[in-house]
């Protein structure tokens, strides 16, 4: 039971072990097996950068009421 666990963590986290983007039956580490077995060339990861959806994104505080009632107090001015 831990095993799994510690098997879905790692497919999660550890960025060889995730699923390839546009190819979900492969991992990123399967791909670049397939890549150095091609070109004949030694690949490496040697840095990445790790986004996570919505990151960086702060949701607006806005008073849509208020917002309008002074705009109305604009236009009757």
């Amino acid at each position: 039971m831990v095993e799994g666990r510690l098997n879905k963590y790692f497919k999660d986290v550890c960025l060889l072990e995730q699923e390839y983007v546009r190819d979900s039956s492969l991992t990123v580490n399967q791909l670049i097996t397939q890549a150095i077995a091609a070109i004949g060339e030694k690949i490496t990861v040697r840095r990445f950068v790790r986004y996570e959806m919505g990151e960086g994104l702060e949701k607006r505080k806005d008073n849509f009421a208020e917002e309008i009632a002074s705009q109305m107090q604009q236009i009757n001015k």
